[in-house]
């Protein structure tokens, strides 16, 4: 298992790696849309910001943190759309300096937490090193969503190691969003890294399983590519339903992507 530091270091790669994405994009790149409906480049980045401004103040000032959840509670899309508006007076120069600042910030103060206590989240408190793998699904979907808008392939890495094991702890989500009871039996997926190495996570004797390229994987859970399109294998029916429920946030599922939207080669 990865250590706190670990997993922080990796978060930080992946910021650094979405900044490079957008920092020579000009002021109209900035508003090109992703495939995320009504959501522009700018968007996508305000958005990353917004979380890391949230995760920061969880980790660093709880009780700031608390009425913030408290006051999103009745509507924590609305209170997200809130606070997205809060960044649209921002141009990109400075939107792209507040991701930067807030993204760096958010590592500090997930650094300076003891690694087996807890921080408050969304819906219940976490772990500091689960909540940077949150953190990692999160900047791994809309730096995807990025990607596809200016037509560039990221390259993968064996950094995604946290995203597939966060999705096998959120594997409920997909059931929870659509009001579905999930299965009481754990599945495993058996994934290979970009690197050529083997991933297994779950228990051995499962008998619902995934196969597959971990990338292709982190697509599926994050919803940025259809089942279709992935080079994954479901055994069991229970993981044969999931592949078309898979989703490791919280909330509304979202309506996905279409079968064949992008080209094979961008995955």
């Amino acid at each position: 298992m990865a250590t706190l530091q670990d997993t922080l270091k990796d978060l930080s790669i992946d910021a650094e790696e979405t900044i490079r994405l957008v920092e020579h994009l000009d002021d109209a790149a900035w508003r090109t849309p992703t495939p995320a409906t009504g959501w522009t480049i700018a968007d996508q980045i305000a958005h990353l910001t917004f979380i890391f401004q949230l995760a920061r103040t969880a980790a660093a000032d709880p009780k700031t943190f608390e009425k913030i959840a408290a006051g999103a509670a009745g509507d924590f899309n609305g209170a997200v759309n809130a606070a997205l508006r809060g960044f649209d007076h921002l141009t990109p120069a400075q939107l792209l300096a507040a991701f930067t600042a807030e993204s760096e910030a958010c590592v500090r103060a997930l650094a300076a937490v003891p690694e087996d206590s807890i921080v408050p989240w969304l819906v219940n408190p976490l772990p500091p090193r689960i909540l940077t793998c949150a953190g990692i699904m999160e900047v791994f979907g809309h730096g995807q969503d990025i990607a596809d808008a200016l037509g560039v392939r990221r390259e993968p890495s064996d950094r995604l190691r946290h995203l597939a094991e966060f999705a096998w702890l959120t594997r409920d989500f997909g059931y929870l969003s659509r009001g579905l009871t999930p299965p009481a039996e754990p599945f495993r997926f058996e994934l290979t890294a970009p690197s050529g190495e083997h991933w297994s996570i779950g228990p051995a004797d499962a008998e619902e399983t995934i196969t597959g390229p971990a990338h292709d994987f982190c697509l599926l859970v994050t919803r940025r590519r259809h089942p279709d399109d992935l080079a994954l294998t479901a055994s069991g029916d229970r993981a044969t339903e999931w592949l078309g429920l898979a989703q490791a946030y919280r909330g509304p599922a979202g309506e996905g992507r279409r079968p064949g939207q992008f080209a094979a080669h961008s995955h």
